[in-house]
């Protein structure tokens, strides 16, 4: 299921770019220092139980997905990558990401079973729309997942209809993106 929201999305409690998104959390950008504990946490089997991908092999292999993440771009230029990791009393709790191409704006985030239900990935996910401004967003969510979908729709991102490629515009009707 795709969920979309063009220009302002809900940023309730969120500060102005450039302060702290929250008085529990900080983002940080994800660098490769971030593995080691990020590994821990991406190890959890409960948060695969709606992702559409494993958990990472070995370390080695999370390093290098970091590293190339930290190059902010696809290799082929066509992607801008922002990806924060959420720290919370000094560890990181889970991460935040978003990628920019000309579609839009795909956001995604993934939070250790420990930290759900405590309100981190609304502040974290309001805290990342923040710094991103007014753009077309949008996040592909499994339709069983009842507690991103809530997320979403309490940050003012509508469900698609229909066609896996149509965005449906704040108030109007199904159109397909170029």
């Amino acid at each position: 299921m795709r969920f979309h929201a063009s220009g302002q999305v809900s940023r309730a409690g969120v500060p102005p770019a450039g302060e702290a998104p929250s008085r529990r959390l900080s983002l940080e950008p994800l660098t490769v220092a971030h593995a080691p504990a990020m590994f821990e946490i991406l190890n959890d089997p409960k948060i695969y139980t709606y992702l559409d991908f494993p958990p990472p092999p070995s370390l080695e292999h999370l390093q290098r997905v970091y590293a190339q993440l930290e190059t902010r771009r696809s290799p082929d230029g066509a992607e801008q990558w922002l990806n924060w990791i959420v720290v919370c009393d000094g560890a990181p709790i889970g991460l935040v990401q978003a990628t920019i191409s000309a579609e839009g704006c795909e956001i995604a985030y993934v939070f250790g079973s420990a930290y759900w239900g405590r309100g981190y990935a609304m502040e974290a996910v309001s805290a990342m729309l923040a710094q991103l401004g007014e753009q077309k967003f949008f996040a592909n969510v499994d339709e069983k997942n009842e507690r991103s979908i809530r997320l979403l729709e309490r940050l003012g991102f509508s469900a698609e209809f229909g066609r896996r490629d149509a965005a449906l515009p704040a108030g109007g009707t199904p159109t397909l993106l170029g």
